[in-house]
């Protein structure tokens, strides 16, 4: 990782080799810059994600119920494409292609932690970096270990010395998922105890160094998936995860974690040429296309780590493609559209069963409360989180328009190139932006990601193309901590929990006498619009269900709002299906295969087969 190495040393420089081309890994720890050296290559290892999976794209946003791949049509060799048709083996998997080959990632990262947490100690390095870097090895030991868990979703082995190369693996047993999120937390307690590590970057020569924030993001975030269905084992964990999450919660607000909630940069959030109706909206906007500053005085107070690496161009590939004539990306499902509310706090769906046909999604279920929602006039009047994450038909973009508007473009007609107003018409037939079965550059459900897209970001202003991923935030704590307090009964707490982060975007409180059943919805449904389309959906629909449970009634059938332009320029709306069905739903869909050759390997060594139900 560029940044830490240019704080800690240059490995360039430091591990320079002898003329064989090698140096031992005793010589890695002679010398306290090689020791730094190596400590910085235990980071080169974290994904950047935001839109950098193959190719410019969300991955698991793109995986799940909350969004459609325009690729998959247009690319179809590329991951999206493969996935949706079901074409998965554990030999050779989509999703564990190129950057995604998480199993084969994650575990020379885990052995490079392991050997600096065991051969520090007696490594010349000062008492207090010898303090922090140790600790910032067993953070990215627990990071690793998290991130494996929630893809694979089985329990593995705890690498607590390095394994050599030559010792006997038959004796290597795998842990229980319960057991090996007790080790991630016992990692996270490990960096906690270091008097060295801080609670925030503050300089920009230490950015993307890992902290005791992130620290208690991972504890938050591991022990809600020990006690969800998918992993308990039928146990009953939730009054651990509540305590601990409780208590990560507790100790970041102590170290002035708080909500992003209030516009910082009125130059552009104020222009009224941004098109969002509200204050809520623009705060909520801001926060996504804003890399945070590594300064004591930072307005987001929010973002727990954000990820090194490009988010350049966000507004090119995953964005309203006809803006560069190039590719859309993410297309927001009718059913994520579906689950953001009226402002008057009333669910558009009933949350127990949205739809009455619970697979195709064509014949919503409305909330009985529902008074708001008018199917034929369906964006007013909602969430200010809907606004500042979606362009729906006519919502409107300022922005360098690489096209030249023909007399069927009827909104936008006459315009030509250049920077200027356009109407985001997403009605079938409008041959720039509306909705369109194969073309990559169109919307495949009606709808455009706006969430990440600076709101005049284009050729000319690359600098406004994409803010850094945030991959750890106070959001997501809350968030987990609510589900957590809900599942255990704490329910004042649970409510408490959800009305700060409905709040923060002036949405009204959770209605009072909820059932635990209800407000275990309620929590849930606050999880896809708060986190919509920052990639966590795809593993809640997974950690909620049983084993041997299907995704069926979430993922099979992804629906879009199929809209007609009449002669009188109103709009009729229309619910339909994409296109085809998805066959990424069967049981075996819950988990990733660990790769076949490493299963093999496994089970020649310890008679034991290690793969994932239903991938043998």
């Amino acid at each position: 990782m560029g940044a830490t190495c240019s704080v800690i040393c240059s490995c360039g420089d430091i591990l320079n080799s002898a003329p064989d081309g090698k140096i031992s890994l005793a010589d890695a720890f002679n010398e306290s810059e090689k020791v730094a050296a190596w400590l910085n290559t235990c980071y080169t290892y974290i994904p950047i994600g935001g839109i950098q999976y193959h190719f410019q794209m969300r991955g698991p946003v793109c995986w799940c119920d909350e969004s459609w791949d325009a690729d998959a049509e247009a690319e179809p060799s590329l991951k999206s494409g493969q996935y949706y048709i079901g074409n998965a083996t554990a030999a050779v998997h989509p999703i564990l292609r190129d950057e995604s080959a998480f199993w084969g990632r994650f575990w020379p990262a885990i052995r490079k932690c392991t050997y600096l947490i065991t051969n520090i100690d007696a490594a010349p390095v000062d008492a207090t970096d010898k303090s922090r870097w140790k600790a910032e090895a067993h953070l990215l030991r627990a990071f690793y270990y998290a991130e494996l868990l929630r893809w694979f979703g089985c329990g593995l082995p705890i690498e607590r010395e390095t394994y050599s190369y030559t010792q006997d693996f038959s004796q290597v047993k795998r842990a229980s998922y319960y057991e090996t999120v007790q080790f991630v937390l016992e990692e996270c307690d490990a960096a906690l105890s270091s008097p060295d590590l801080p609670w925030r970057i503050v300089t920009g020569a230490e950015g993307y160094r890992v902290t005791k924030a992130m620290a208690e993001a991972i504890k938050a975030r591991m022990i809600l998936y020990a006690a969800s269905p998918l992993y308990n084992q039928g146990q009953n964990y939730w009054e651990e995860a509540y305590q601990i999450s409780k208590t990560a919660l507790a100790n970041l607000r102590t170290n002035e974690y708080e909500l992003y909630n209030a516009v910082h940069y009125p130059a552009t959030w104020e222009d009224p040429e941004v098109f969002l109706p509200n204050t809520h909206a623009k705060l909520f906007n801001e926060y996504f296309c804003s890399t945070m500053e590594y300064s004591s005085g930072t307005v987001d107070k929010e973002t727990i780590y954000q990820t090194q690496g490009e988010q350049l161009d966000i507004w090119a590939h995953d964005g309203v493609g006809a803006q560069l004539g190039y590719k859309t990306g993410t297309c927001p499902s009718q059913e994520l559209v579906d689950c953001f509310e009226t402002d008057d706090g009333i669910p558009i769906l009933d949350l127990a069963r949205p739809y009455l046909d619970e697979v195709t999604h064509l014949q919503p279920n409305f909330h009985p409360d529902q008074v708001k929602y008018n199917e034929q006039d369906p964006y007013v009047d909602r969430d200010p989180r809907f606004y500042a994450s979606i362009y729906y038909n006519g919502s409107k973009r300022k922005a360098n328009w690489l096209i030249n508007e023909t007399s069927d473009c009827i909104e936008n007609f006459p315009g030509d190139q250049g920077f200027r107003v356009r109407i985001i018409a997403t009605w079938t037939g409008e041959p720039q932006t509306g909705i369109h079965p194969t073309d990559r550059k169109a919307t495949r459900t009606g709808y455009y990601e706006r969430k990440f897209n600076h709101p005049f970001a284009g050729l000319s202003i690359n600098d406004l193309s994409g803010a850094q991923n945030k991959s750890f935030r106070l959001g997501e704590v809350i968030l987990n901590f609510a589900e957590a307090a809900a599942e255990a009964g704490h329910l004042d707490e649970a409510r408490d929990a959800v009305d700060e982060i409905r709040r923060r975007v002036n949405m009204p409180p959770l209605p009072p006498g909820l059932s635990q059943e209800e407000l275990i919805l309620r929590v849930r449904h606050e999880r896809r619009v708060e986190l919509a389309m920052e990639g966590f959906r795809y593993f809640d629909v997974r950690r909620w269900s049983s084993p041997g449970d299907d995704l069926e009634k979430t993922d099979r059938w992804i629906t879009a709002m199929h809209i007609t332009r009449n002669s009188d320029g109103s709009y009729t709306y229309n619910r339909g299906p994409v296109s085809v069905e998805r066959y990424c739903w069967a049981p075996k869909f819950l988990y990733l295969p660990i790769p076949m050759d490493e299963v093999n390997i496994m089970k020649a060594h310890t008679g034991e087969n290690w793969q994932n139900p239903e991938w043998e």
